[in-house]
């Protein structure tokens, strides 16, 4: 049973900087595509970030790029989020999600969910 566990969620200024990461237990990674997720209060989840079970190939949703940066170490079963010049507009609860397939920034394509961590960004 694949398990996702998130962290390095926290409060931060605007303009800040952010590393979540996600460790799974149960299975190995190498073969999940891995993606970031995030749901803002009152509003529909919104793909962030995804990367293919390689790390060759990556996507960003347009209210990311440039900011954020995506990155898997397969060997550590972990993927994590860099996320730099962080804005108001970011805070969210962010979920790390896999599925077996390639990248994806649809919320509803992934099977494997983690708990989710909060980002706050104050202005």
């Amino acid at each position: 049973q694949l398990q996702l566990v998130e962290s390095g969620g926290g409060l931060v200024q605007s303009g800040g900087s952010l590393r979540l990461s996600c460790t799974a237990s149960g299975v190995t990674l190498d073969y999940y595509s891995l993606a970031w997720i995030r749901q803002a209060p009152g509003k529909e989840r919104e793909g962030v970030s995804c990367i293919t079970s390689n790390g060759g190939s990556t996507n960003y949703a347009d209210s990311v790029k440039g900011r954020f940066t995506i990155s898997r170490n397969n060997a550590k079963n972990t993927v994590y989020l860099q996320m730099n010049s962080l804005k108001p507009e970011d805070t969210a609860i962010y979920y790390c999600v896999a599925r077996y397939y390639g990248c994806s920034l649809s919320p509803n394509e992934y099977q494997h969910w983690g708990q989710g961590t909060q980002v706050t960004v104050s202005s």
